[in-house]
């Protein structure tokens, strides 16, 4: 397949993954708007990061890796092989449920029963709900792998919003049933999700779609573990390179989920602050996650399939190399300039977004400095994400396993300052701990793109510089809208709030005007997709 048609199915299966996020990240913050005045904080400190963090710990070192070596290359392979090697995260899976949930049931702090009844259930159901959300990835990775865009957009959507509906009819029927609500709707959103799936390849393989685009797979028996004659039962370069993400994998679910780790583990923080810091996190991650999680999982996917992994630049295809560049400056120039909007905008208002959202429960105290800080990592977030995707899809196994010792000492660093800013700064203390830990993995991913391009004409890190124009402009709207929080918010009443959003209005439709004045490169990027 030519780099621009994968270019062009991956730029819609990440717009496609953005709208996906959009409803996800929406309506868990109208869910969330919901129970907070309708559960306690506790308990939703309780959910949000002790079994939430269950659940995506499982799912990560059970499938992390497997994803990413099974994505590697083209669609051309022994899918059988393949297919045998995703189906071992099932029995991972379940080690790792039983095995993390004896250490959530026995080594950690067990909620105060008449604040938080049932926890014991809520631990075997949220480790019951990952295994069951396994047995769906031979499924996902052979749809992710051929760019079916529709098919994740609908299975998603209709088992988020399967859970979000089963939750809000459980609080407002049944809300002393506490983490019993929970239990239900998580189950049921992984059952629905890897229903959607199987549902969809049982009437897919055989069709006439299926025969006209020459899919591997013919049956659904197909999909099931399968032995070869005189063969090996799974292909071992894909498995060595499974075992080398693995290792890193372990590492990077440190780092992605430190601050619930030492929130979990080193009992920091009470579980109301937990409830109130997760609320927060998720308000700060409404806009972040819904744009550069599906960019980076899409296009991930693209520059492994266009380059060759393990290759030097001149041994790749250089028509190949050329859009490769290309695409990685204006990524990482949508991203610079979506992460500047919103650290810029996002420190002005955010004591009123609080407000407005849960009332002084949440704009009092640390919530606001919380969401200032939460805005500026958002731009780290926004350059890791891009700069990672990139390096990840190029790294050959020897590189990957280098990369593992310096994602350990990264991880010990990571934790040690966690834990010392939090004491020093309460939860902004995770913020900080996070900005550090991105700002190091931004700065590795950098030094192996200068590198891997160095050797040719093509400078795409020039994405990380915006116009001196466009920058000043940025720079005024921050001091302008400071002074309006100052001067008109929050507690002057509402006309004053409405003065202080029009002041944020005009200096964005400035900033915005001045955007597609300076960038029209990018302009025309972001309109072909």
């Amino acid at each position: 397949m030519a780099a621009q048609d994968v270019l062009g199915q991956t730029g819609r299966l990440a717009s496609s993954g953005a709208l996906l996020q959009v409803l996800s990240r929406g309506v868990t913050f109208a869910l969330n708007a919901f129970t907070l005045r309708h559960l306690s904080r506790e308990l939703l400190g309780v959910v949000g990061v002790r079994l939430t963090l269950l659940y995506s710990t499982v799912l990560f070192l059970a499938r992390e890796a497997f994803r990413r070596a099974c994505l590697s290359g083209g669609t051309k392979r022994n899918w059988t092989k393949t297919i045998n090697l995703l189906w071992l995260t099932v029995p991972l899976g379940v080690f790792w449920s039983v095995f993390l949930g004896i250490v959530w049931l026995q080594l950690l702090e067990v909620p105060d029963p008449t604040v938080v009844p049932h926890y014991r259930a809520g631990v075997v159901a949220f480790g019951l709900s990952a295994v069951i959300e396994l047995l769906g990835e031979p499924f996902w990775v052979l749809a992710q792998a051929h760019l079916f865009v529709r098919l994740k957009v609908i299975a998603e959507s209709f088992s988020i919003l399967s859970k979000c509906v089963l939750t809000v009819i459980l609080v407002i029927l049944y809300p002393q049933w506490g983490l019993y609500i929970f239990c239900l709707a998580q189950l049921l959103y992984t059952s629905v999700l890897v229903m959607c799936y199987v549902i969809y390849f049982m009437t897919f393989l055989g069709s006439p779609e299926a025969t006209k685009k020459s899919f591997p797979v013919a049956r659904m028996k197909a999909l099931l573990p399968n032995l070869i004659e005189d063969e090996t039962f799974v292909n071992w370069k894909e498995a060595r390179l499974t075992w080398s993400f693995f290792k890193q994998s372990f590492l990077k679910q440190i780092l992605t989920e430190g601050e619930r780790y030492v929130m979990t583990f080193l009992n920091v923080l009470n579980f109301g602050d937990q409830g109130v810091y997760d609320i927060i996190n998720n308000l700060g991650s409404l806009v972040a996650r819904f744009i550069f999680l599906p960019i980076e999982e899409s296009f991930y996917v693209f520059f492994a399939k266009v380059l060759e992994r393990g290759k030097n630049v001149k041994l790749q295809k250089q028509d190949d190399v050329a859009v490769a560049a290309s695409v990685l400056e204006l990524l990482l120039k949508l991203v610079l300039l979506i992460g500047l909007t919103i650290t810029v905008f996002g420190y002005a208002y955010s004591q009123l977004a609080l407000d407005i959202y849960g009332g002084s429960m949440l704009s009092s105290g640390t919530g606001p400095s919380l969401l200032r800080c939460y805005s500026l990592y958002v731009l780290f977030l926004a350059v890791n994400g891009v700069t990672e995707c990139f390096t990840f899809a190029l790294m050959c196994k020897e590189e990957v396993d280098r990369y593992n010792f310096v994602m350990l000492a990264l991880s010990f660093t990571f934790l040690c300052i966690s834990y010392f800013l939090t004491h020093w700064h309460g939860s902004v203390g995770f913020i900080l701990a996070n900005c550090f830990n991105m700002g190091i993995r931004i700065a590795h991913s950098i030094h192996y793109i200068h590198d891997f391009f160095k050797e040719s004409s093509y400078r795409p890190l020039a994405g990380l510089l915006p116009s001196p124009l466009l920058l000043l402009v940025y720079i005024i709207s921050a001091a302008i809208t400071v002074f309006s929080e100052v001067f008109f918010c929050c507690d002057k009443g509402w006309v004053a709030r409405l003065v202080h959003v029009s002041v944020g209005a005009l200096c964005f439709a400035a900033t915005i005007t001045t955007m597609f004045y300076t960038e029209t490169k990018l302009i025309r990027f972001v309109r072909g997709q």
